[in-house]
């Protein structure tokens, strides 16, 4: 029999410290349903110590998910870990995540304890997180760069007192997978009670040898968890991808010989869920997701697939979700079809007014785009619903002139705080001229990091979706807009960035 893999994925956590990916408590909510959809074991929901947000939002998610098991992140503190029990009460089936670092730097530099302290803080924090549940998960942060004698010491310790997963964590990207591997498989190897607990792999992207390294911690260490995020979202360089060590496995079944309970035909619906809710675009290159992942351009390439697919393809598009995303619906499709494909896209709205809104907006797209792909419907949802999150900025219309050898030209309408404001600018370009315009009213004084632009489906009637990262006394926000008209994708988007930094949401990013 082959072994089961568990599949921990912490998008919601470890994914939302990428500058600018923080996700309000409704899209998380719907973040997590797509989880759940996509049949994942574990969700880290957050870090509910870090923000009245994160509690709230993992609260809520622990109500509503039911397949999966939710866990919550937390120091080695009895705070934490009260904190994130009180937000996992609602859920089914749940987890405490508890860390400290092992490694002599961060002991020194960051935490300033000796060993024999963070040895006792380790025991003290997975006792008191067993008075709340038996799903106790335990990481020693840093742990690739831990001298092994601490570790074996520690990783005893806390399995006696009850943990039972042991995340292996390469906190800074620093493993080579060989040598990750079998550091992972001496650890289990040398503590008498290491078969007493599953041992997972947390492994970050610094040299691009997650996904190797998560592997590598299965095949040559013995662990039977990876955590993992979509699109390998996550701090610095990212983390382990969900979708390259799910697809690796099950496409090399002969290598790996172990089972997984995910669903892959959600992994693309996936992506492009948690793409467009972050605003952090998938590369056209990227593994499974990107939208080369399956496309020929080599004359010999395309031959050899048209007689035979697997000349070239290892995977069939299908197997993740490609095809899953051909229903078109237009301005004739009725309320039912279109909240039934709401449905079926892992959207729940909470009242018939809000499907009453979003069905609207669905008109009125329809009316200016002939075809609605899946994707406008994920992007005009995720417009609609960022709009009912105690907005103090939001976008009502605006006309902007343009034209060879003049000045580009603005007028902006949108509200503060439920009033309505006109503005006008001028710019190098209409979006400049835009933005112009709406600092002439908000004067944020906010520097622009990032401005980019991406088709959402194919063609030249697509919408376009903007992004827009602003930077402001040391928060970094990301703004996502989209509609037919760019400049007015733009404006939305450079509003929906506005109201983060308005919101100034003070988080604990805490390092694993």
């Amino acid at each position: 029999m082959a072994d089961k893999l568990i599949i921990f994925d912490t998008t919601l956590r470890d994914g939302e410290q990428s500058p600018g990916a923080s996700m309000t408590k409704d899209e998380k909510i719907r973040i997590a349903k797509q989880l759940e959809r996509l049949k994942v074991d574990v969700i880290e929901a957050g870090f509910a110590a870090a923000s009245p947000g994160d509690f709230e939002s993992i609260k809520a998610i622990s109500g509503i998910v039911k397949d999966s098991i939710i866990c919550s992140l937390s120091r080695a503190n009895d705070r934490d870990i009260a904190r994130a029990a009180e937000a996992l009460a609602p859920a089914q089936r749940k987890r405490i995540h508890t860390f400290i670092a092992t490694s002599a730097l961060h002991m020194e530099k960051k935490l300033r304890m000796s060993p024999d302290e963070v040895f006792e803080q380790a025991k003290l924090a997975v006792r008191f997180a067993r008075k709340f549940t038996d799903d106790i998960e335990f990481s020693p942060e840093d742990g690739s760069r831990s001298d092994p004698d601490f570790l074996c010491r520690v990783i005893e310790a806390v399995i006696a007192e009850g943990a039972t997963t042991i995340n292996f964590a390469d906190t800074v990207g620093y493993g080579v997978p060989e040598l990750y591997g079998t550091m992972l498989r001496s650890l289990r190897e040398r503590i008498p009670n290491s078969d007493k607990a599953v041992w997972s792999v947390h492994c970050h992207n610094d040299l691009g040898m997650a996904v190797a390294n998560s592997l590598a911690g299965v095949m040559i260490g013995g662990a039977r968890q990876i955590e993992c995020t979509i699109n390998g979202l996550g701090e610095r360089a990212g983390n382990t991808a969900l979708e390259e060590v799910v697809m690796a496995i099950r496409t090399r079944k002969d290598y790996f010989n172990l089972n997984l309970g995910i669903d892959a035909s959600q992994i693309v619906a996936t992506s492009k869920m948690v793409s467009q809710i972050t605003g952090f675009a998938v590369q056209p290159n990227k593994a499974v997701v990107g939208a080369n992942a399956f496309a020929h351009a080599s004359g010999i390439h395309q031959d050899g697939v048209l007689k035979a697919r697997d000349t070239y393809e290892i995977m069939r598009a299908e197997d993740v979700g490609w095809t899953a995303n051909k229903i078109v619906l237009g301005k004739l499709s009725g309320r039912n079809a279109f909240k039934q494909r709401l449905e079926e896209l892992g959207i729940s709205l909470d009242s018939e007014t809000e499907v009453n809104a979003a069905f609207a907006r669905f008109k009125e797209l329809a009316d200016r785009k002939s075809d609605i792909f899946d994707e406008d419907i994920l992007a005009l949802v995720s417009d609609e619903q960022q709009s009912h999150d105690d907005e103090q900025y939001r976008f009502v219309s605006m006309s902007q002139h343009s034209e060879t050898g003049e000045k580009p030209f603005a007028s902006v309408v949108f509200t503060i705080a439920g009033k309505e404001v006109a503005c006008t600018g001028q710019g190098n370009g209409p979006v400049d001229a835009t933005v112009n315009a709406i600092e002439t009213q908000t004067a944020s004084g906010a520097e622009l990091l990032l401005f980019s632009v991406n088709a959402i489906t194919t063609g030249t009637q697509s919408q376009g979706e903007v992004t827009m990262r602003l930077s402001k006394a040391g928060r970094i926000v990301n703004g996502v807009g989209a509609d037919p008209d760019i400049v007015v994708a733009s404006a939305k988007a450079y509003l929906s960035a506005l109201n983060k930094l308005y919101s100034k949401v003070d988080k604990l990013n805490p390092q694993l």
